[in-house]
């Protein structure tokens, strides 16, 4: 049997009364983390530790707004161009890290010449150091909202996101379903392209009696399953399958198999192949005499980073529809001309050691 997590934990912590967000408190780690990694450079270096400040605030702006921009006109602009009141609308989710990183390079670009005295390629060298390790909190960050997941595949570490899924029940049913959990069963359901694993839902509704449950559960549940798009679809109903009704102190629930769907958790693979690149940009850093080889970190940078993320795309569940007619994702496309710009960057940067 394969190992199979499922992945069925919140997305957010509460917190008084106060939702927290995983993926929010993983910007904040790491843009945290980031601080104090460029500290210990500034100190280093012996760069005036006051430019840390408007450091922080150009970058984090920057990241933000170059990631939302970059959704919208990379890979959602058809629908942007006729709703441009939303386009800063980030809590609606939404963020590109290709067009952060175009962003971040013209920020730093301006924040050197104008702010720090100093030649961007600088900034730059050591920026990229702890945007690898930033790169790789906020895939956790997807990881904990079920989001940038892989396509349906069987692997070594195949992921079925019922927290996904518990979403798309509480909304297909709208409002009727109180809660859902699941249940992992030793069961699977093998298929000529797939091994599904076999899971138990518990649903539990409001004011329904037996037969409305029965009715609810056997019929309706396949419908708003079959109903989901399929690149979101984590379960499937099994043809012909019935439910079984109990009641306990809470009321009655009805008790139902369905088929999770195993995805490659490409969330985890980019976290710790960007954490990777960190560590490797990190001890090349120390390795390198400060002032030579100006843009060799930046190049390499953008050659591991890309590189690996144009590999890591095939494994990926495609993100919007005018993707299924291309060869390669938008994501690959545009890590092309990025791998490109680093190839030359470290080659440059090896022949004239500026």
């Amino acid at each position: 049997m394969l190992a199979t997590i499922v992945w069925d934990f919140p997305n957010h912590i509460p917190i008084a009364g106060f939702q927290l967000r995983f993926y929010s408190l993983m910007f904040i780690i790491s843009f945290v983390l980031g601080q104090y990694g460029m500290q210990y450079i500034f100190k280093k270096e012996n760069i005036n530790p006051k430019l840390m400040d408007s450091l922080v605030y150009w970058m984090v702006g920057a990241t933000i707004i170059g990631a939302r921009l970059g959704h919208v006109f990379f890979y959602d602009w058809g629908y942007y161009k006729e709703h441009l009141s939303e386009i800063l609308m980030v809590w609606k989710g939404g963020l590109a890290s290709h067009g952060a990183a175009v962003v971040i390079v013209l920020a730093m670009i301006y924040w050197s010449k104008k702010i720090a005295k100093q030649h961007p390629l600088w900034t730059l060298d050591r920026i990229v150091i702890v945007v690898a390790l930033a790169a790789g909190f906020i895939r956790m960050g997807n990881w904990f909202n079920s989001e940038i997941y892989g396509a349906p595949s069987n692997g070594l570490f195949q992921t079925v996101f019922v927290e996904d899924a518990r979403g798309s029940l509480l909304r297909g049913y709208a409002g009727s379903l109180s809660s859902v959990e699941f249940e992992t069963t030793e069961r699977e359901l093998a298929t000529d392209s797939l091994v599904y694993p076999i899971l138990t839902a518990s649903l539990r509704f409001r004011n329904l009696n037996e037969d409305q449950i029965a009715k609810y559960t056997d019929i309706y549940l396949s419908k708003i399953l079959d109903s989901q798009r399929k690149d979101r679809k984590n379960l499937l109903a099994i043809d012909g399958n019935t439910s079984d009704i109990f009641s306990d102190d809470e009321g009655l629930y009805s008790e139902i198999d369905v088929l999770g769907i195993p995805r490659h958790p490409t969330q985890l693979f980019e976290a710790f192949g960007y954490w990777i690149i960190f560590i490797t940009l990190a001890l090349l850093y120390l390795k390198t005499s400060v002032g030579e080889r100006r843009g060799f970190l930046l190049g390499m940078f953008l050659l591991l980073l890309f590189g690996f993320r144009f590999f890591i795309e095939y494994l990926k569940e495609i993100q919007v529809s005018f993707e299924q007619t291309m060869s390669l994702n938008m994501g690959q496309w545009l890590s092309i001309p990025l791998v490109s710009i680093g190839v030359l960057l470290v080659v440059i940067s090896k022949k004239e050691k500026l």
